[in-house]
């Protein structure tokens, strides 16, 4: 079975219907997971959604802020959300993917993050937010280490993590050594999450560690493109029953160009089941 799956932090379901329309129609995928959909679960758009193909949707959603979806035209059973720093914010969903009418021995699992981006200064003393989200990847890595809280040896973790690990995951990796989302310890909580299930970074699959690798452009710049000042903030994970699956993954860097664009550009990856 092939699967075409894309992740996304829109920045505003309802402010960038269109454009997810016209995402959806171009790319086509089978499953797209949305990050900071920022609307209330009453006033999410699942008639539009559902006239672009994809009729199975699961939310997780509060008003104004955060909020995790996943949109698929396959069915889905809404199976968790959970609050990891117990800040009553809209962070995970996680859905079991239904690939056939019979029962797998492994189902299939996908979760979908939003994790805290951690305010301006990288010191727990200083900032509440840097702590909030130290607290929320380490009661993560935790809760993936609890084998009773896993539902599958096949499990695909998607989303906006707001970590660039990897020096070529920044566009300087020595000016960005103190800015929250590069800083050390950030990068050793998350190289800690992503041992907790070995986790597989299916994104440098298919493009070396030291190539530079960005999802996420600032607003600020005026012209993004040429000052090129990025990060690699959302990521696509398996773990290792599905590592050697994918066969394709993209960085969709055009639609940062579209009017009112999210500042994070799409990613996609194709996996054969």
């Amino acid at each position: 079975m092939k699967l075409k799956l894309a992740t996304w932090n829109i920045n505003s379901v309802r402010l960038r219907i269109e454009s997810l329309a016209k995402f959806a129609k171009q790319h086509n995928p089978d499953i797209i997971a949305l990050q900071e959909t920022k609307c209330a679960n009453d006033q999410f758009p699942h008639k539009a959604i559902q006239d672009m193909g994809y009729e199975h949707i699961v939310i997780h959603g509060q008003k104004a802020y955060h909020g995790v979806a996943v949109l698929s035209r396959l069915p889905l059973e809404h199976i968790a959300n959970h609050d990891f720093n117990n800040s009553g914010h809209t962070r995970h969903i996680a859905v079991k993917i239904k690939t056939s009418t019979r029962a797998p021995k492994h189902p299939l699992i996908l979760h979908n993050f939003y994790i805290p981006a951690g305010g301006d200064i990288p010191d727990r003393t200083k900032n509440e937010k840097f702590g909030q989200k130290l607290d929320y990847l380490t009661n993560l890595t935790g809760w993936f280490k609890d084998d009773t809280n896993n539902h599958s040896a096949r499990m695909i973790m998607v989303g906006d993590l707001n970590i660039a690990p990897l020096p070529s995951d920044v566009w300087s990796h020595k000016q960005l050594l103190k800015v929250v989302s590069h800083t050390p310890i950030e990068v050793d909580h998350l190289n800690e999450l992503q041992a907790s299930q070995k986790w597989h970074d299916v994104m440098r699959q298919f493009v070396p560690e030291q190539d530079p690798l960005f999802t996420w452009w600032s607003y600020r710049a005026k012209d993004w493109r040429a000052s090129n000042r990025g990060r690699r903030l959302d990521h696509i994970w398996v773990t290792p029953k599905l590592a050697k699956t994918a066969h394709n993954m993209q960085v969709l860097t055009n639609i940062r160009d579209w009017e009112k664009a999210s500042d994070h550009a799409p990613v996609i990856a194709e996996f054969e089941l």
